[in-house]
Parts: structure tokens; sequence; C-alpha cells
């Protein structure tokens, strides 16, 4: 596949976190099993408070909705959640 698909994972990446690690090497694994290019980014989401913020998810083919629960804004991560549910877009929740 020539195009590359990209991920935006709403919220602040912790490297320390295990399930952070674990969600960015689960997407990679699928990715390489199906032959996918991919580009997966972290969305931090305190500028996802600001309409600036919410137009960029467009910039993604899918978003995922970061587990463990550590946002730094849980408005801009309702915000983001609510464009995926308004707007049909591909949205995981864990």
């Amino acid at each position: 596949m020539d195009k590359k698909i990209k991920i935006g994972i709403i919220g602040e990446f912790h490297p320390d976190r295990p399930s952070h690690k674990a969600t960015n090497q689960a997407i990679n694994h699928a990715a390489e099993a199906l032959s996918i290019n991919l580009d997966i980014a972290w969305l931090p989401t305190q500028p996802l408070e600001n309409d600036l913020g919410i137009k960029n998810l467009v910039n993604f083919d899918a978003l995922w909705c970061a587990p463990g629960g550590l946002y730094k804004s849980k408005i801009g991560t309702i915000l983001a959640i609510q464009f995926a549910r308004e707007k049909n877009w591909p949205f995981i929740g864990t």
C-alpha cells in the first residue's frame, strides 16, 4: 500500500506507562501484519480545547483515545471524542 495511514492518539504520551508503550506496539504490529504504511501521532489534549486543534483532527484517518486516563485536559479529550462521534470518524476508545 502506497498511502500512509495516519492515526492520532488522543492523550499525552508517557513513556513510563506500559499501556502507552503497548498501544504503540499493538498499532505497529497490526500495521506490519497488514503491510500498511503507518504514521502514529500522540495528540496532547490541551490544544484540543480550541477550534483549531479540533479542526486539525481531519488530518488523521482514525483516532484512538489513549488508555490510562492521564489527560491534561478532560475538556480537550471530550471535544476530540465528540468530533469523532459527530463526524462518524473511525474511533477507538480504550
